[in-house]
């Protein structure tokens, strides 16, 4: 009995495409909302301009300006997930463990801007580590993979009749 490779390949194709369709859409919702992150206030808040000039505040003092905001609910360094610090913008984004961005200025302490930033969140459902631990290894590795099957597969099921219509007028 011979195999057909073209009704091999479309099953192939059909099956990887039904088996992906879902973690391949949260895939492809959340890779666009990151790529577009700088145009929409939404995704990320946008870096505000500090003073120009060397920082002049010390950690503490951006610990503090964070404290003063209170949707950060910032009250110690466990609260914060980590500080973006921009010296070429005169900004440091404190990134608090809610998610919530507080910008401060780096040379007077003020806080320039606190806002939602739901970046990091995306990104994280975006890997698959938002679901759990081992759906980014589990699931969405095995997407990757299996995507590259669709197109390969995809890739095939198109040329097939190209090369076989160019076949025939050759004869």
């Amino acid at each position: 009995m011979a195999i057909n490779v073209r009704v091999w390949g479309r099953r192939i194709h059909r099956t990887a495409a039904i088996i992906t369709a879902l973690p391949f859409l949260v895939i492809l919702l959340t890779g666009f909302l990151l790529q577009m992150r700088g145009e929409y206030e939404w995704v990320q808040p946008p870096t505000q301009e500090g003073q120009k000039g060397d920082p002049t505040v010390s950690f503490e003092a951006i610990l503090s300006a964070a404290k003063g905001v209170p949707e950060a609910g910032v009250a110690t360094w466990a609260d914060v997930e980590r500080i973006d610090v921009r010296p070429n913008e005169g900004i440091a984004k404190v990134i608090c463990k809610n998610r919530v961005e507080v910008q401060v200025d780096l040379r007077t302490g003020k806080v320039l801007q606190t806002a939602p930033r739901r970046s990091d969140l995306i990104a994280s459902i975006h890997n698959g580590s938002f679901f759990h631990e081992a759906a980014e290894e589990f699931v969405f590795v095995p997407t990757a993979v299996i995507l590259l099957v669709l197109w390969t597969t995809g890739l095939y099921l198109w040329v097939l009749p190209l090369a076989i219509k160019f076949r025939r007028k050759k004869l």
